[in-house]
């Protein structure tokens, strides 16, 4: 129930990641100036949406799949999705500004035109998401919280698997790639209890990556450090 003490009638969610990093340089500035609103999928702010009226998907997209990704990072593999399928459209959510940033860039380069992107919150995306309208999901390299009194601000909790069950249609993908052992004990131990079917059959199904994966620069620092990358794959069931 929302929290009538917030003036947008928004509830009360604690958010835990970082906002901004190093100072934008002056061309990053200029792309989020002057790109980042006509890149928007929406009305999803609480402050410009207080009735929580789902977005147009049709309006954005047509009747292109909608594939989208939880935390894009630098971008790089949402340009890279969207150059590989130009028939799909993208929505990518990142609250991190200085990311944002580096995507818009990335856009800039390659002329992708089937991205939209949530600089915020995916928890407000899901608010307004229109039930069973998304066709995969990606959810890579998310923030570890490795500390395990931190657990539960990872994504694969209830809190977060519960709306994306919903978004998604039966059938649909969702992709989780991470380094941490640990993440990849909470993923298999959650993400089926919200309507999942971890699709793998034997161990090349979690070791090797997907056929059109981009190694991300997370990956590859991962792996410098000698961590071990685990690609995990689920069907949403119904």
């Amino acid at each position: 129930m929302a929290d009538k003490s917030h003036p947008s009638g928004a509830p009360w969610r604690n958010f835990y990641g970082r906002l901004k990093g190093k100072s934008l340089r002056k061309s990053q500035k200029v792309y989020i100036d002057e790109d980042l609103a006509a890149l928007s999928p929406g009305k999803v702010d609480w402050d410009v949406n207080p009735e929580r009226e789902a977005i147009d998907l049709q309006g954005l997209f047509g009747d292109r799949p909608v594939w989208l990704e939880i935390g894009f990072g630098g971008g790089e593999h949402m340009v890279h999705q969207a150059a590989r399928n130009p028939g799909t459209g993208l929505i990518g959510c990142e609250p991190y500004i200085n990311g944002v940033a580096m995507l818009l860039g990335k856009i800039r380069d390659e002329g992708c035109e089937n991205i939209r992107i949530h600089p915020g919150d995916v928890r407000d995306l899901f608010d307004v998401l229109p039930a069973k309208s998304v066709d995969r999901a990606f959810l890579l390299y998310p923030d570890p919280w490795p500390k395990k009194r931190h657990h539960r601000r990872r994504f694969v909790t209830p809190e977060h698997l519960e709306p994306l069950a919903q978004v998604l249609k039966p059938g649909a993908i969702f992709r989780v790639a991470t380094d941490i052992p640990d993440y990849v004990r909470q993923t298999l131990q959650q993400v089926p209890k919200h309507g999942f079917e971890w699709l793998a059959e034997g161990p090349a199904d979690w070791r090797e990556p997907w056929d059109d994966w981009l190694s991300t620069r997370y990956e590859q620092k991962a792996l410098r450090e000698g961590r071990v990358p685990h690609y995990l794959t689920f069907r949403r069931e119904g």
